[in-house]
């Protein structure tokens, strides 16, 4: 039968079963659209790599002898719509049936499902055979328990795959979670070494994006793009992160610095949410370094980063697809605000969103503490919507696709989700700001002072949310005694802390 096979945009498995079974009559199918480039404004960096990446998959599978069919945004066929695209080439080169790979957004799972209902052909879904649970595990395993709690699935996941365990079934150090020790803040020692670079020509892609009217926002250099784009770029970036990068990651990986963009952390996050790397592989490139080094890379190091891929990467998918559609329209704790216009410039006095920003302007990237309790931070105490935060996060980060990008946002930063996946809202005042950055020194506001005009903005508007707040954290075990803290405060600081946040809020382009 002759067949036609959709590949996504996040779907450049050189791996999947499909490549090594199929014949003449089988074809493959990309696309650039502004269907994808337009349903939320993306950095320029975000739609480069994505089409650079395309294109370079488009012509591996050439190279093999495969049938390809590419649409640039220029294509005078590109409708720039899935739906039509499909259905035109489906009319035009009588195929006989059509295949795809399941989506890892729900909206296009919506889509492919109404367009396959629709086709006058069989259609076929696959899996993407990238991930180490499907769709459903999560919602599986969490059966008649009471919370989501990450740490219990992490271990479930551990287990089933055998990482980091003993013979007999404990886990190697004795620990099963280091986070503990992974909460230092880096002091300008050990020194971090150079980042595994690029520098990669994509001035023709950025002028196609360019012509084509895409709205886009940030900084890229066309001469020097430094993001992996291929299979071949990916492994050389996860040998770099294994042998260079590993034996300091755990420790700092909660810290941040005005200087350094990256510090020690892996930039993988976009090669695997593509798929040109696969998460086990990964996890085993990466385990296996430690346990050649382990004189100089500790159990806490390791144990740091299989977490994060093994553990919350898989839990933050499941998350996604078990409250899907509904935990798109989480607002449970009712805010309204307009997310800040500084958001879109860094122009702001406060030094920690200023760097944050603007280096997510410059590089498309922050690692997940700057996103945390930095933007998303300022972003809860100050009550901003979170379909505001959503879509800035979505379009700003390079590794942002909404199956991990939503439940990180409306769950873990913005407790919009009313707990489901974070146990208490994360937010802080600046004291850990100041505690696990070296932000604070450098910046106008005074991190020990909070109702001067010289205060710390994140002081006075951490204690007015718990004001404004409080009904919805009365019974929050987890927030006692920062409410207990609260409740002893005289009247009078209260109702200074009080006006000065809601100036911060009234008007936070001013601060």
């Amino acid at each position: 039968m002759k067949t036609l096979r959709l590949i996504l945009g996040d779907q450049l498995n050189h791996k999947h079963s499909w490549y090594s079974n199929d014949d003449e009559d089988t074809w493959y199918f990309l696309a650039e659209m502004r269907q994808e480039t337009d349903y939320v404004k993306h950095h320029i960096q975000k739609v480069v790599a994505f089409f650079e990446a395309m294109a370079e998959f488009a012509q591996w599978l050439e190279d093999r002898g495969k049938n390809v069919i590419y649409y640039t945004l220029d294509t005078p066929e590109n409708t720039q719509k899935l739906g039509s695209n499909i259905a035109r080439l489906v009319s035009e080169h009588q195929f006989e049936r059509f295949q795809y790979q399941l989506p890892d957004e729900y909206r296009l799972d919506q889509q492919l499902k109404l367009l396959a209902d629709d086709l006058s052909i069989p259609s076929e879904p696959f899996d993407s055979e990238h991930f180490l649970t499907d769709r459903q595990s999560l919602s599986r395993f969490f059966d008649s328990k009471k919370s989501l709690l990450m740490e219990s699935f992490y271990r479930h996941m551990r287990k089933q795959h055998q990482i980091l365990l003993n013979t007999d079934g404990s886990p190697v150090g004795g620990q099963w979670n280091y986070d503990q020790n992974n909460r230092n803040k880096w002091k300008g020692e050990p020194k971090i070494p150079p980042q595994r670079g690029f520098r990669k020509q994509v001035a023709e892609t950025l002028k196609r994006i360019e012509r084509a009217g895409v709205n886009t926002f940030g900084a890229i250099s066309p001469e020097q793009f430094n993001w992996p784009t291929t299979r071949t770029d990916a492994l050389a970036m996860l040998r770099h992160f294994c042998e260079v990068l590993l034996p300091h990651f755990g420790d700092y990986q909660d810290a941040m610095d005005p200087d350094e963009v990256y510090l020690f952390h892996s930039r993988l996050s976009f090669a695997m949410n593509c798929k040109l790397l696969h998460p086990m592989e990964v996890i085993e490139k990466s385990v296996e370094t430690w346990q050649k080094k382990q004189e100089s890379i500790d159990i806490s190091q390791i144990e740091g980063f299989v977490r994060q891929i093994l553990g919350w990467r898989e839990y933050m998918r499941g998350v996604y697809w078990k409250e899907m559609p509904g935990y798109r329209r989480n607002n449970r704790l009712r805010n309204q605000r307009d997310l800040p216009g500084f958001y879109w410039t860094g122009e702001t006095d406060m030094n920690c969103l200023h760097h944050a920003i603007k280096n997510s302007l410059e590089h498309a990237y922050a690692h997940h503490i700057q996103r945390l309790m930095i933007t998303g931070n300022f972003a809860l105490l100050a009550q901003v919507h979170p379909d505001q935060v959503d879509g800035w996060y979505l379009g700003i980060y390079i590794d942002a696709i909404e199956w991990v990008e939503m439940p990180n946002t409306r769950g873990m930063s913005q407790f919009a989700d009313g707990g489901l996946v974070a146990t208490k809202p994360d937010i802080s005042s600046g004291s850990y700001i100041h505690k696990m950055s070296n932000y604070c020194d450098a910046c106008r506001y005074k991190v020990q002072e909070r109702t001067s005009d010289d205060a710390c903005p994140f002081n006075s508007l951490y204690w007015h949310f718990l004001m404004e707040k409080r009904e919805a954290f009365q019974n929050n075990p987890r927030m006692s005694m920062m409410l207990h803290q609260l409740d002893k405060m005289p009247e009078e600081d209260k109702r200074a802390m009080r006006t000065r946040a809601q100036q911060i809020i009234r008007d936070p382009d001013a601060f």
